[in-house]
């Protein structure tokens, strides 16, 4: 059991963490890279997003009460 605060906003917590959406990210970007023929600007088009849906995801920038 945890003696975290389950409100507490930490990048812990519920929801896509940065890492989960780097990797989505790069999965994607990189399929995407292929459909572009640039597989490099594909990833780096893709971790660009998956950083910033974990970092939304993941309780970043949410102000604390």
């Amino acid at each position: 059991m945890s003696d975290r605060d389950p409100d507490e906003d930490s990048p812990g917590g519920p929801g896509l963490t940065i890492g989960a959406g780097i990797a989505i990210g790069a999965g994607v970007g990189a399929a995407l890279g292929l459909a572009m023929d640039n597989v490099a600007l594909g990833m780096g088009i893709g971790i660009a997003i998956g950083v910033a849906l974990g970092a939304a995801g993941s309780g970043w920038g949410r102000r604390r009460r």
